[in-house]
């Protein structure tokens, strides 16, 4: 999305995206998280004191992007976010799901898991009408080249890549890098046409004609707002949401906005989820143009095919304009298992059920048809009743749950 969601930065939510959720791992509900806390890494990241958020451990000012992978707080990037108290900032969409990226801004303890929302942004990616399926995990849309993995979520009707017909308008989240397709975490069909979004890095920037490129779509920024920022900071290779009125090539810019800008204080904890840009060892390495230290850290997943293009959460402490990383999780990449799915999860009273493949946990539809049940069996499932659900697909925004445990 995360493999993947757990707001797709580096990038802000990268801690704190994946947002909305409670953890994802397919393992017991009862612990922090689906990573172990850290302390022997060699961080330096001071495990001890007494928190603000409960935990017994310290809090301190954080941000992350990356895509939401669970509910019941919010899960971005395997850290569980509390959203009581959260400022929600959505465009294209009226609520969070599974798959959006989000940036996300707030308190991360110490341990790297835990969380305190206080804002939370999330907007799409990419739209407009799919032209065509290059392969069957890619297709593009505004030619832009976009590549989905085993956890990318499909919704509106959709269950796979190969439900996609040209002309379909398409709602993507998903992370971007220079020289690399949208990586999508989320794809949804939409009833009608909408305004055209694109995200990307800005290649070939022609001052004087005020154009630059994104993939194969030309942008004109003539007209454009930039909120935020100005225009005079528009370079070559920045990472960038344009929005236009209507499709075309070029495609007449309303506002280009930075892609979740990701701030590099010193002393903030930060969680980015991104495609590796560039590598040279696991010392020195770049996700989503975030400079990574990741030598001491947890490593998760496959990280014998790590290199440019792999799809990373690394969560960590700015120092010194770099983010040494605490943990990283290997998500998809290229020659990583393609089977190497992200786990989505759901947790909190049982809702509107109608049987065992139709219920709701936080509003989210879940299919447990096929699930094992830890503490009770299908009977057991009542309205009210708190489970903690696990799955790694999410097919017509129906999560497919592998596993529900009854909690108490």
């Amino acid at each position: 999305m995360t493999r993947r969601l757990q707001f797709l930065a580096a990038l802000l939510l990268a801690a704190m995206l994946t947002a909305v959720g409670c953890g994802g791992g397919g393992g017991s509900f009862s612990g922090d998280g689906d990573f172990a806390g850290v302390g022997s890494g060699g961080t330096g990241i001071d495990p001890g004191g007494v928190g603000s958020g409960g935990t017994g451990i310290p809090a301190a000012s954080a941000s992350g992007v990356g895509s939401v992978s669970g509910f019941g707080s919010i899960i971005v990037n395997g850290v569980r976010f509390d959203t009581d108290t959260a400022t929600l900032q959505l465009q294209d969409t009226s609520e969070l799901k599974l798959g959006m990226t989000v940036r996300v801004t707030g308190q991360l303890a110490a341990d790297l898991v835990n969380g305190t929302a206080t804002l939370v942004i999330s907007a799409a990616d990419l739209r407009g009408a799919m032209s065509s399926v290059t392969s069957g995990t890619a297709f593009e849309v505004a030619s832009v080249p976009v590549e989905t993995d085993p956890s990318t979520v499909f919704a509106g009707g959709l269950g796979s890549v190969a439900d996609l017909r040209a002309g379909d308008q398409l709602q993507v989240h998903g992370l971007v890098a220079r020289g690399e397709p949208l990586r999508a975490t989320r794809v949804e069909k939409l009833a009608t046409a909408q305004p055209p979004v694109v995200s990307g890095a800005v290649e070939q920037l022609d001052t004087s004609a005020k154009t630059f490129r994104i993939a194969g779509q030309v942008v004109n920024y003539a007209a454009a707002d930039f909120p935020g920022w100005t225009v005079a900071q528009l370079a070559e290779g920045a990472v960038v949401r344009v929005r236009g009125n209507a499709p075309g090539q070029p495609l007449r810019a309303t506002t280009v906005e930075q892609w979740y800008p990701q701030p590099l204080t010193e002393g903030l904890r930060l969680t980015v989820a991104g495609l590796v840009t560039q590598f040279t060892g696991f010392g020195s390495l770049q996700v989503d143009g975030v400079a990574v230290d990741g030598s001491a850290a947890q490593w998760t997943g496959n990280t014998r095919s790590v290199g440019v293009g792999t799809s990373l959460e690394v969560t960590g402490e700015v120092r010194d304009g770099v983010l040494v990383a605490g943990r990283v999780k290997v998500k998809h990449g290229g020659g990583l298992d393609p089977d190497a799915a992200e786990s989505f999860s759901a947790t909190g009273p049982v809702g509107a059920l109608r049987s065992v493949s139709d219920f709701k946990v936080k509003g989210q539809t879940i299919d447990a048809s096929g699930a094992t049940f830890v503490g009770g069996t299908a009977a057991d499932l009542l309205n009210g009743r708190k489970v903690g659900v696990t799955g790694a697909r999410v097919v017509n925004d129906v999560l497919i749950a592998d596993r529900v445990e009854f909690l108490p």
